[in-house]
């Protein structure tokens, strides 16, 4: 099979798989099986139909609304779908021709754009996928490890999850300390957890001063334009997966252009 046609099956496959994330996104939060019974409109209920249920195809098809009950369909559906079935590709792209480490970090990739749209929306970091995610990495890192720069040894994960989980551990329990009020989920702990056991400890210093920087940045835009002040919570787990994402496919450049400035 050619190059090009192995990229377009990934990027079809990402589409898929989108569709599924887009399940899990609605349904985990609220405590539903994502395999049982099948997709439906949250609006009427209908089941939705195979022709109808064709990532962004069925959305631009539809004109964005269901078939039945004419509701609209949340851009956020072809939007999910669209972004996985890229990211899809760059996963492949990075790994190729390594099919395993491509398998395993879009089943990373996955894991992320799952909590990230879960804790935007409800502003909760399910359990059900960062602990086994945490399992998963080390795993992963078991198995796979062959010294490349995708998939790391299995000490640097055991390291990556000690010291991810513990350093926002450290954090929050100070802060609550210091003020009395919780300042950070424990559910951000165990997501840094689950990065630190896929992308080892090195990455944490960088994920963590990417995350913060962007949240900072957005997270002060976002209270200037709510007229909430301080009581506008904002969610932390999004910018820790951006800044996972980011080092994931730039991290190594990054890091290099900054020390060949000193060098």
């Amino acid at each position: 099979m050619s190059y090009s046609i192995l990229m377009i099956f990934v990027f079809l496959f990402g589409l898929v798989i989108g569709s599924f994330l887009n399940v899990c996104i609605y349904r985990i939060p609220l405590k539903k099986s994502i395999v049982n019974p099948p997709s439906g409109c949250p609006g009427c209920g209908n089941r939705i139909s195979i022709y109808d249920n064709i990532p962004i195809a069925s959305y631009i098809i539809l004109r964005g609304r269901c078939r039945h009950c004419h509701q609209p369909i949340s851009m956020l559906y072809p939007f999910i779908e669209l972004m996985t079935g890229l990211l899809s590709v760059a996963v492949f792209v990075n790994c190729y021709p390594d099919y395993g480490q491509y398998v395993a970090l879009f089943l990373f990739v996955s894991a992320l754009i799952v909590i990230s749209f879960i804790d935007l929306s409800h502003q909760i970091i399910p359990d059900v996928i960062s602990i086994p995610g945490i399992i998963a990495g080390l795993l992963a890192a078991i198995i796979l490890n062959i010294s490349s720069r995708y998939m790391i040894a299995w000490y640097d994960s055991i390291l990556g999850i000690i010291i991810g989980g513990g350093i926002l551990y450290a954090v929050a329990v100070g802060y609550k300390m210091l003020t009395g009020k919780d300042g950070m989920g424990f559910g951000d702990v165990k997501l840094l957890a689950m990065i630190g056991a896929w992308m080892g400890w090195r990455a944490i210093p960088f994920i963590i001063l990417i995350s913060s920087l962007t949240g900072s940045i957005i997270g002060a835009a976002t209270l200037s334009l709510s007229g909430k002040g301080l009581r506008t919570r904002i969610p932390f787990g999004p910018f820790l997966v951006l800044g996972a994402l980011i080092y994931l496919f730039f991290g190594d450049r990054i890091v290099s252009f900054y020390f060949s400035l000193f060098m």
